[in-house]
């Protein structure tokens, strides 16, 4: 199993291509494995010339879950970041962004495209503003600045998201949340295989569910706060994109992202949400690999 232990903890990734060709670091979102990342999508880049690293961020999947870290109550987390008072987190997103920098340094890679998404996205807005020397060129997929004034998800996935959990669900229960949460913010693509929301959740039960570590994660993004003051100091060229009806993070959030980043270029894609779905990937991958190969 191909894990190294980076920023002090271990991290599971996965290489796909070339060794000697450029490299595109894939960093996904909130609570959501590598596994996320659709493997026509990985197989593609590869195909066109990358070596694609994709790795679990801390507390999910493979790599190390934190269970001795606090989890404080979401509500509460919320109600205080409204009111500018501190947050108690387990780590930042900044710790994110150090997990891949180190995981890069373990790899021997001095620069990649980083690609990411969601909070993907936003821990490599952190990357290449505070490493810009590690990054050849940044694609932000879905993903936010956390500005204030941005709208916010749509009413029933706000409710979804704040609604009381088990600490320990059944499989049965974390699956079936689970696929209630991806119906809520996916695109209705109908080249998606019926049972894709099942088998996703599924998969990801068994390979390394950790429910507390999706909340840790949450609350590290709420107390990052607002991330607009350091896009402006962003020089990498920057791809931004984003589905026109996203009903987790707004299309707002991202033309304000393409708006921050000097030079950025916002594309939107029409038949998306908050998700990759299988019938917009080539047209998706293409805009990363044209971008990757022009910087």
């Amino acid at each position: 199993m191909p894990t190294v232990n980076a920023n002090n903890i271990d991290l599971y990734y996965e290489d796909v291509g070339d060794a000697n060709a450029p490299v595109i670091l894939l960093i996904m979102g909130l609570g959501t494995q590598m596994i996320a990342w659709p493997e026509v999508f990985v197989n593609g880049l590869a195909a066109a010339g990358f070596r694609v690293i994709s790795f679990d961020n801390r507390d999910i999947g493979l790599s190390t879950h934190l269970n001795g870290a606090p989890a404080p109550n979401l509500i509460w987390a919320l109600t205080a970041s409204r009111f500018g008072l501190p947050v108690r987190v387990a780590y930042s997103l900044k710790d994110m962004a150090a997990d891949a920098v180190a995981l890069m340094d373990k790899l021997n890679i001095p620069a990649a495209h980083i690609v990411g998404a969601s909070m993907g996205g936003m821990i490599a807005q952190i990357i290449a503003a505070t490493s810009p020397d590690r990054v050849l060129s940044l694609t932000s997929v879905m993903s936010s600045s956390g500005a204030p004034g941005l709208p916010g998800p749509s009413a029933a996935l706000r409710k979804k998201m704040i609604a009381k959990r088990p600490a320990k669900p059944t499989r049965e229960d974390a699956i079936t949340a689970t696929v209630q949460m991806l119906e809520l913010m996916s695109y209705p693509d109908p080249a998606r295989a019926p049972d894709a929301f099942e088998a996703m959740a599924a998969r990801s039960y068994d390979r390394g569910f950790n429910a507390l570590g999706t909340i840790r994660q949450l609350l590290a993004i709420i107390s990052d706060g607002s991330r607009a003051g350091r896009l402006a100091q962003v020089r990498t060229p920057t791809l931004v994109i984003h589905g026109a009806a996203d009903p987790l993070v707004p299309l707002a959030c991202s033309e304000d992202i393409a708006r921050r980043v000097p030079g950025a270029r916002l594309e939107i894609v029409q038949e998306m949400g908050h998700d990759l779905p299988p019938s917009q990937m080539p047209h998706v991958m293409k805009l990363i690999v044209d971008h990757a190969s022009a910087a």
